[in-house]
């Protein structure tokens, strides 16, 4: 079995890769380790990508959270937490832990939403994941920007969106503004000033 390897930085993500990697193998490797927060597993169809999780993306995805549950709040939108579980489904050889995920207006087996952070790059198509897994939209934080995609109910193909199903109000260029996780606190309080001045409860 080969193995691809990046190199080892402390303050990098670090990736594994493992291809022809069956079904029981993965859920063996999820209990071996589920206990820690800091790896996550990605499979699709045989393939398995283990990472490692920077400070720099545990800091930018907590503070994208802390934003939109602040956001859910204000706005009277019923947002159930979902975090980083794992969410798996055999019949579709898929598995993975999101950065953060949530459910809206009830809580589900699956998460409605999920969000990503990128920081380097992977060789699993995590969008082929969450269309086998059935996540209705998914977003990404790159270079300093998000990019949405809905899941598609008639082509089963995620599209390109400019803005939420699920927040069609929700303004992503300010809240980009407000991901300053070196000032967390008084970002979180600028970013919910400025929701009030915009007009909510």
């Amino acid at each position: 079995m080969s193995v691809l390897t990046k190199p080892l930085d402390p303050l990098s993500e670090a990736r594994i890769c493992l291809p022809h990697v069956n079904w029981q193998q993965y859920e063996t490797l999820i209990a071996m380790f589920g206990d820690r927060p800091h790896l996550r597993l990605t499979y699709l169809e045989g393939n398995l990508e283990i990472m490692t999780i920077s400070p720099e993306h545990e800091m930018l995805k907590k503070m994208i959270a802390r934003l939109i549950e602040v956001y859910a709040l204000e706005r009277d939108i019923n947002l159930f937490s979902c975090g980083s579980a794992t969410f798996r489904r055999e019949a579709a050889a898929r598995g993975l832990e999101p950065d953060e995920s949530y459910c809206i207006g009830t809580r589900k087996d699956l998460p409605d939403l999920a969000i990503e952070v990128v920081i380097s790059s992977g060789s699993i198509d995590k969008l082929k994941v969450y269309q086998g897994l059935g996540v209705k939209e998914v977003w990404f934080w790159q270079d300093n920007r998000f990019s949405l995609y809905c899941l598609n109910d008639s082509s089963s193909d995620y599209d390109s969106i400019e803005r939420s199903t699920f927040f069609p109000d929700l303004d992503f260029t300010l809240l980009a503004t407000y991901i300053q996780p070196e000032a967390e606190p008084q970002a979180v309080k600028a970013f919910l000033q400025a929701l009030r001045q915009q007009g909510g409860k």
